[in-house]
């Protein structure tokens, strides 16, 4: 079978405020119930393909696991990348992992962001491309671009791709507008989607000719590695010794025979908002919406919410990107999606919050959001999912109160334990030693106030944490 390897440490700053550092763009649902993420590993859920091996960050590692369970790929295999190293050392970890149990094994590289309309059509280009990698070639998959798009980077080909595998002379970095139309007349020239179909012995052969340098801290991050909470974590001071580069600068572009798949199938990897409109359907005058929108005279536009609460209203708007969300608002033309990734670094030096967080912190044992917030009083909405429990804790400078609206909780305050149901509630003193638990098979939802003269996340003493927290 075909092992999928899904590349999930990305943050996805141009779709901000929609993705944030804490809370990316694979994680979100931003064209239906799915999420981006779940949508690729639903990719690859056929008979032809083994369990997909996910490589994501310490940050992602939870929702990694609990986004791929809630459609029922609980056995998805997760590896923790210690800490941001680009594209290369990730395929080369993968490969080397697959490697230790069957060196000839076909493992396929994709993004956990992309978006593909025309699953058959995908999956028969993997097929087309199996052969191929089977006999030991590196087979990587082109786009059939229908416009000068200049957020992609390209792949120039020997000859006019005619649907069957075609060589791949060079790859070329994203053009700009006059470049891009060069390329999209000539007819020798795909979209680079960063997808790559070969045999684990192949990719890490690729890597001693023409990056040598990345094999020795990925043996030895494996080497060191350890199983944590179903969890592969790859030893940390060994992994951050790789260079950062991506797949395609490290083997790829200097790989001496590479072919590539032709690929029609709706594809798009969302880089920007001006990717999600294209994607999603547009009225009569160009306009997509997402959420509770109103459009009023509108043309060539995106207007998207992502509160239930938040209605956003375009009058008058031609070309132009509005993004509201209950902390953050974003208004743009939509031909400059591309620098909304500059606002994020201006917000960032700024120090605003919003820059990287998200309204909805997400946890291990399910998620909080801040409803209300002043000078010494906090109030928040916690979901905890089935059998989520918290640290067992305490706080030096604030006390809580937690009441019950759906669920039932098991709390503990000291050395007492009891079931708190719907409409009941506690009191947790300053500096008792508590947690809560949802002992239930349904998600368990409380309001906690929180009254104090510090309340900042960092005022947690935590004594037992079943996650490994610090």
């Amino acid at each position: 079978m075909i092992h999928p390897i899904i590349l999930c440490g990305g943050a996805g700053t141009r779709l901000w405020p929609a993705s944030r550092k804490a809370y990316p763009k694979q994680f979100a649902p931003l064209l239906g119930r799915d999420s981006l993420y779940q949508a690729t590993l639903k990719r690859f859920a056929g008979p032809d393909f083994a369990a997909p091996l996910i490589m994501t960050a310490e940050e992602f590692r939870f929702m990694a696991t609990d986004q791929a369970a809630d459609i029922g790929l609980g056995d998805a295999r997760v590896v923790i990348e210690p800490s941001p190293r680009d594209t290369a050392p990730a395929v080369l970890s993968a490969a080397l992992l697959l490697a230790a149990d069957d060196p000839d094994a076909l493992m396929f590289v994709a993004s956990s962001d992309h978006v593909i309309e025309d699953v058959p059509a995908f999956l028969k280009a993997i097929a087309q491309g199996r052969p191929s990698a089977e006999t030991g070639a590196m087979v990587t998959f082109g786009i059939t671009p229908d416009r000068p798009e200049t957020g992609y980077g390209y792949l120039e080909l020997a000859n006019t791709p005619d649907g069957a595998l075609v060589e791949v002379r060079s790859f070329q970095e994203k053009p700009d507008a006059a470049t891009a139309r060069t390329f999209l007349e000539a007819g020798t020239y795909l979209w680079n989607a960063g997808m790559f179909l070969f045999r684990a012995s192949d990719v890490i052969t690729a890597f001693e000719t023409h990056a040598p340098d990345l094999l020795p801290p990925c043996r030895a991050a494996i080497a060191g590695g350890k199983a944590d909470l179903g969890f592969f974590r790859l030893e940390a001071e060994a992994y951050g010794g790789c260079q950062a580069i991506s797949f395609d600068f490290a083997v790829m572009e200097k790989a001496a025979s590479v072919s590539a798949v032709p690929l029609d199938c709706g594809w798009s990897d969302l880089g920007a908002w001006d990717a999600l409109w294209q994607v999603s359907a547009r009225d009569a005058d160009g306009v997509a919406t997402h959420g509770p929108v109103t459009a009023l005279e509108c043309r060539d536009s995106y207007l998207h919410s992502d509160d239930d609460a938040m209605q956003l209203v375009g009058l008058g708007l031609d070309g132009m990107v509005a993004v509201a969300m209950r902390d953050a608002v974003l208004v743009a033309p939509k031909d400059r999606a591309q620098d909304v990734k500059a606002v994020v670094a201006t917000l960032r030096a700024a120090g605003v919050a919003q820059a990287d967080d998200y309204p909805r912190f997400h946890r291990p044992w399910g998620w909080y959001e801040t409803l209300c917030m002043d000078g010494r009083f906090q109030v928040k909405r916690i979901m905890v999912k089935p059998g989520g429990v918290l640290s067992l804790q305490s706080h030096h400078h604030r006390s809580e109160h937690w009441i019950v609206v759906a669920g039932t909780a098991e709390v503990t305050i000291d050395d007492e334990v009891k079931l708190v149901t719907e409409n009941e509630g506690v009191y947790i003193p300053l500096g008792a030693v508590h947690r809560m638990a949802n002992p239930g098979k349904l998600p368990m939802y409380l309001i906690e106030v929180q009254t104090g003269a510090y309340l900042g996340e960092d005022d947690i003493v935590r004594y037992e944490d079943i996650y490994d927290r610090s």
